[in-house]
């Protein structure tokens, strides 16, 4: 008896829903991500610290640090994919993203702020899983 294998090297294409989950995705992050950034980088310190305590705890500098990484964050999250220029730069975002937020959710516990590390753990997800769709199921094709 005989089998024959048959191999198919075509790509298998990603579904229209994970596509479209993964868009929804890296939307969310580039909004949470860049309000957040934004926020941080244009709001005064006192009025900062009224919102987010461990604000008025550290530096400016180091507040005004953190808020440039969650827009860089936030934007490499998206605009590559968006333009199509440079979009392994998505897949770098994400990881940068999630090791953010890993860090972001220790700090918080470390000062007894566990009551904010959830929507740490969504942000997580989300960029663990742009991580995964993005370097793995549906990576985007850089232009030609």
């Amino acid at each position: 008896m005989s089998t024959t294998a048959t191999t198919d090297l075509t790509p298998v294409q990603p579904s229209l829903a994970l596509r479209i989950g993964l868009w929804i995705a890296q939307t969310l992050i580039f909004l949470l991500f860049g309000s957040a950034g934004l926020m941080k980088l244009l709001t005064p310190i006192p009025q900062l610290a009224a919102m987010i305590p461990w604000a008025g705890d550290h530096s400016e500098s180091f507040v005004r640090l953190m808020g440039l990484i969650d827009l860089a964050g936030g934007i490499g999250i998206l605009l590559p994919a968006l333009t199509r220029i440079m979009p392994g730069l998505t897949v770098l975002a994400a990881l940068g993203c999630a090791t953010l937020q890993c860090f972001a959710i220790v700090f918080h516990v470390s000062r007894g702020e566990a009551a904010v590390t959830p929507l740490n753990l969504v942000l997580l997800g989300l960029s663990l899983f742009v991580l995964w769709g993005r370097s793995r199921k549906a990576p985007v094709q850089p232009r030609n």
